[in-house]
């Protein structure tokens, strides 16, 4: 079964409520076991500075689910916690679910990039991701804790 990883995040409302919300359904879904979720960390808005600070984490899933199919899960998920897509771009939002990486699946169509775009740059989706397995890969990037080693001289 394929394991993937999804980046969990928040800046609205009861943040880690809505975090543990997401986890709580993916659960219950019955194409998708949660294998394991990181730790809850605190991070300053990355894009559109001038917003609350977020709740991050990040959870790794069994899953027979396609890549399409799985998006189309989290999309699912985000709407019915209330996620809308009618502010800026990376804007605040209630509840937002990433898919990060699918096995070693590396995937550009329209609408679905895996491992998600900038991935690599971004320190509150690649810290979860080293806590989950600390020798994961991001294909066609190298390894997550390569990768934040580099983050820390940039």
């Amino acid at each position: 079964m394929p394991r993937a990883y999804v980046g969990l995040g928040s800046n609205l409302g009861d943040r880690e409520h809505m975090i543990w919300g997401a986890v709580h359904m993916l659960t219950f879904s019955p194409e998708v076991e949660v294998a394991a979720v990181s730790s809850i960390r605190e991070t300053d808005p990355v894009d559109l500075v001038d917003q609350p600070s977020f709740l991050n984490a990040g959870a790794a899933l069994e899953t027979e689910l396609a890549p399409r199919a799985l998006l189309d899960l989290l999309l699912t998920v985000e709407r019915e916690l209330g996620r809308t897509r009618d502010g800026p771009r990376f804007g605040p939002r209630t509840i937002d679910l990433d898919l990060l990486l699918y096995g070693d699946d590396l995937i550009d169509e329209p609408g679905l990039s895996v491992p998600h775009p900038r991935l690599h740059e971004r320190r509150f989706a690649l810290e979860p991701l080293a806590e989950l397995d600390p020798e994961l890969v991001v294909p066609g990037h190298g390894p997550v804790q390569a990768l934040l080693a580099g983050l820390q001289f940039s």
